[in-house]
């Protein structure tokens, strides 16, 4: 069912944990700013942090649908889809790419549970 590799999914995971982990990092579940790029105004403060540079070349060098899988799995993992809706969350995701997914997945704070979730529903996980 997943184009791509859990491993890769667990790595992002961490990322994000790592990344939102820190106290100076705030970025908003819903945003203050009604323009789409209000989220690239928040994390423009986070450009030089070592965390996000490693989360977003991670997510930058996936191929466009591995990148719409990570999207699908954070919609079913906050509940927008169900595991059985899994073909529609990805087409969804598919049809909304832009060359900005890193963006758009690092401004959800709960992202990295998000993606657990979602790949619970999956049956997989990062458990060793």
């Amino acid at each position: 069912m997943l184009d791509l590799n859990p491993e890769t999914v667990c790595f992002i995971i961490d990322k994000a944990k790592e990344f939102h982990a820190k106290e100076e990092v705030v970025i908003p579940e819903e945003p203050t700013n009604p323009s789409d790029d209000w989220a690239l105004q928040v994390l423009a403060d986070h450009e030089d942090d070592l965390t996000y540079q490693e989360f977003k070349a991670a997510v930058d060098d996936l191929e466009p649908d591995q990148q719409a899988t990570l999207v699908a799995l954070t919609w079913v993992g906050r509940g927008d889809y169900s595991e059985d809706e899994w073909d529609a969350a990805f087409s969804d995701a598919t049809a909304g790419w832009t060359q900005r997914t890193a963006e758009y997945l690092m401004a959800k704070p709960m992202l990295a549970d998000y993606l657990t979730e979602g790949l619970s529903l999956l049956g997989y996980s990062c458990d060793a």
